[in-house]
């Protein structure tokens, strides 16, 4: 991988060596995992979830995330989530809401970093 992909990905909070190494150096699987990434239905459902109100949905979209950010070495936007499913887990759905502009943010970065990395 050259430096500039690598810090295209780093700059969307994806830790590259990290996934690299889940990887065992397998550059092609990277790759691959995180374009599957972007075909990942988690972020549509937990924002769907906040729009209708749903907690329970909201609860299960944000921790199915947060478990995929994790294996994906997607540091930040994991954390913030791992935030997130506690706050949900205290039923306090308008702090857990307050997150969603934040968690969007970020899940729009690494998904930009991913799509100008591996294009075609």
């Amino acid at each position: 991988m050259d430096a500039a992909t690598k810090n295209m990905l780093t700059e969307g909070g994806i830790d590259v060596g990290s996934m690299l190494e889940r990887c065992m150096g397998n550059e092609a699987l990277l790759e691959r995992l995180l374009k599957k990434f972007l075909a990942d239905t988690s972020y549509a459902r937990l924002v769907g979830a906040f729009e209708a109100g749903d907690g329970a949905a909201a609860l299960d979209a944000a921790h199915t995330l947060k478990g995929v950010c994790g294996n994906m070495s997607i540091t930040g936007l994991f954390e913030l989530l791992a935030r997130q499913v506690q706050v949900l887990r205290r039923g306090d759905m308008a702090e857990a809401a307050s997150m969603v502009p934040e968690v969007t943010r970020r899940y729009d970065a690494a998904v930009q970093a991913i799509q100008k990395s591996f294009r075609g």
